[in-house]
């Protein structure tokens, strides 16, 4: 197993019931329920022996179980609360603010592709007399049809986008509006393989004008970004992942550097067995608006470490890193570690004002990943996106491979090229999605494309970016009525996005019980303030730590919970301390 290196070491000895004497193996089992791996780990080891010993036989296997399980049983407390409630005449309010979905999503890109999706079935049928069958259309004049159509038979605020996106993508974007319309019209029918199976061309030409947007602030670096059209962000994570190791850019027992606080997936997928990575972790600080420290930043200079991870902006900590890390870590790349594969999940940029991405300084080292599925509420379309330069490292790194190793990668690539050595590190991806033999097969579905299309048309001709504002209001007052309860100072800059809130726990209780009190709730199970938080309040949030975040802290998903529930689940964080520390006073 891959693993933290913090130059600890965990016994062998499995026959303790204390944390600090168990196998690792069983050790890493107990603490998966946090959900992140090897660090999770490290909060069972700074549990005390005789609090482990405390627990209850059901409190134990609990932690036998995934997070995944954990979480429906918080879900299953809170709700039969509410159900023994409702039995007693009881007001209750179940409140899920563990899931990352938000509640808002774009009504016309959506209008617009059901308008599309009526076009394409009629203009098929057109080309036929025969009942309930179409064929495939053709090219030349489909702009026009298509404009001829919506004028005569589109019907509200879908109808009438559709009609500008189309003189858009030819009077702004320089797009042939027949190929352009084609494209959409035949992807919506979803009757022919993406070709090339990458990713459209039309599409790819659309999305990178919208991430250049919303990236780069409409000025990306010179040069060409190549695309890779995905079933979201977790799908676009796999594939990297996979294709690093195939491409033996990655080996077992290579160091990789991931930036914390995190989506827990990126602690657990390098210590899978196929991986077997070393995670050293560069550990935002919460007192300087989790940014990286000097000294943080500095451990990337080690030799040894072949990767960055990150999420930015973050998630839990809702921050995007500022101008100024952003050049600090890109000035140590390009001076000592020119080398240094970057992998860069930018899902929330579109939630802050100010955002600065890696690719803006050292695009040739970074790999970008994106998804539509939070700001346009489409987590159920999966549709992501992976970004790669001209120039990628990557391809620099297989070049120097020795070849022996070049060797075994052209028999595996040989069978869609002749020439395999000269394959890009991004076609070997998407072919490394489908284990090459079903690479003309791969890429995203036709209609998940078009749908792609239009949220990035709708942004890109969303000129005074009033979507973006409206849905940054709704966060800012969500955000305000949480911390407003939790009778927090409320944090505020340009690179919060509000997705996410992390309340830091032993802080919070720290500033309203005093150190002694804060000291003693760290030594506490921290499973239990979920668990009263769910079964007394009926409300789920998840653990921090889940995300190496603090040991004692939460995270709260403010996108999916009105902005009268965010109030109500501060409160009830409020009540579930103050009943500890009622607890302690009596113990005291």
């Amino acid at each position: 197993m891959g693993k933290k290196d913090t130059g600890k070491q965990i016994s062998s000895d499995s026959s303790s019931e204390s944390p600090a004497g168990m196998k690792r193996r069983e050790f890493l089992k107990r603490s998966a329920w946090l959900g992140a791996g090897a660090l999770a780990a490290n909060a069972w080891a700074a549990l005390p022996p005789e609090a482990w010993a405390k627990l209850t036989p059901e409190q134990k296997k609990l932690s036998h179980e995934s997070p995944f399980e954990i979480k429906n049983r918080l879900i299953d407390l809170a709700e039969k609360t509410c159900r023994e409630k409702a039995a007693k005449k009881q007001a209750c309010r179940f409140i899920n603010a563990g899931r990352g979905n938000p509640d808002f999503l774009n009504t016309t890109a959506r209008q617009a592709f059901s308008e599309l999706t009526r076009f394409a079935a009629q203009a098929a049928g057109d080309e036929t007399k025969a009942p309930d069958l179409g064929m495939r259309v053709e090219t030349k004049g489909m702009a026009a049809k298509l404009k001829k159509y919506l004028d005569q038979h589109g019907q509200g605020a879908g109808a009438e986008f559709l009609k500008k996106a189309v003189d858009f993508t030819e009077n702004q974007l320089g797009l042939n509006a027949d190929e352009a319309a084609f494209e959409l019209v035949d992807a919506v029918q979803g009757d022919f393989y993406p070709d090339p199976p990458r990713i459209l061309p039309v599409t790819e030409k659309i999305v990178n004008k919208y991430l250049s947007r919303v990236l780069f602030a409409g000025n990306p670096p010179k040069g060409e970004f190549s695309l890779f059209a995905t079933e979201g962000a977790t799908a676009a994570m796999i594939y990297v992942f996979k294709s690093l190791r195939i491409n033996k850019v990655l080996r077992p027992g290579d160091h990789i550097a991931i930036f914390t606080p995190i989506f827990s997936p990126y602690l657990e997928i390098p210590e899978l067995k196929e991986y077997n990575l070393i995670s050293i972790y560069v550990e935002g600080d919460e007192d300087q608006g989790w940014q990286l420290p000097e000294s943080e930043v500095k451990k990337l200079e080690d030799p040894g470490v072949k990767a960055l991870f990150l999420v930015n902006p973050t998630n839990p900590t809702s921050r995007a890193l500022n101008k100024s890390t952003v050049e600090r870590i890109a000035k140590l790349v390009r001076q000592k570690k020119q080398d240094l594969v970057i992998i860069n999940d930018t899902v929330y940029a579109t939630f802050v004002n100010e955002f600065h991405t890696l690719a803006e300084e050292i695009p040739q080292n970074t790999i970008g990943v994106y998804s539509y599925s939070k700001y346009f509420g489409v987590t159920g379309w999966r549709l992501g996106v992976v970004s790669i330069y001209q120039e990628c490292v990557v391809d620099r790194i297989i070049q120097k491979l020795p070849a022996k190793d070049k060797k075994e990668l052209a028999r595996r690539y040989s069978i869609t090229s002749t020439d395999p050595d000269k394959i890009r590190f991004m076609d070997r991806l998407e072919q490394d999605s489908r284990d090459v033999a079903l690479a003309h097969t791969g890429g995203l579905s036709g209609p998940q494309q078009a749908i792609m299309c239009l949220f990035s048309l709708f942004e890109l001709m969303d000129k005074e970016f009033a979507y973006k504002k409206t849905i940054m209001d709704i966060l800012k007052k969500r955000w305000h009525a949480l911390y407003q309860a939790l009778e927090l100072p409320e944090p505020k800059s340009d690179n919060l996005t509000r997705y996410y809130a992390l309340v830091d726990l032993k802080r919070m209780a720290n500033k309203r019980h005093g150190k002694a009190f804060s000291e003693y709730l760290a030594e506490q199970w921290p499973l239990d303030f979920l668990i009263r938080l769910a079964k007394i309040h009926s409300t789920v949030c998840l653990p921090g730590e889940g995300f190496a975040g603090p040991k004692w802290s939460l995270r709260v998903a403010l996108a999916n919970v009105k902005s009268a529930d965010c109030a109500r689940v501060g409160k009830n964080i409020v009540a579930v301390m103050d009943d500890y520390y009622k607890k302690w006073q009596k113990k005291g």
